[in-house]
């Protein structure tokens, strides 16, 4: 199993029409890829940062289908959340596997 995760750290002010943006548009456009089994929301709770944290998880069974989806996909999907939210938010995506 591989998880692709993003973790994006959004301004206080927009955090909930983030959560929605992600639930109803993003995350559902993600799954449609077909290169993901499953996906969650998660909210860090722990430590506290400058605005509020939270991780998208999308789950894949082979690497192949993350490295495709990098490529192929990605690129525009992540152009269209820069657009939505310029500015107010900072974002790094990490992989992991699990053993």
């Amino acid at each position: 199993m591989i998880i692709y995760n993003v973790t994006t750290i959004i301004e206080e002010d927009i955090h909930e029409k983030y959560v929605q943006f992600m639930k109803n548009t993003h995350m559902p456009e993600v799954m449609a890829t077909g290169k993901f089994v499953s996906c969650s929301l998660l909210k860090l709770t722990e430590p506290m940062n400058e605005g509020i944290t939270y991780c998208a998880q999308y789950i894949t069974d082979e690497i192949g289908k993350l490295e495709d989806y990098r490529k192929n996909y990605s690129p525009k999907l992540q152009e269209d959340f820069q657009k939505e939210f310029a500015n107010k938010f900072v974002a790094f995506r990490s992989v992991l596997e699990e053993i």
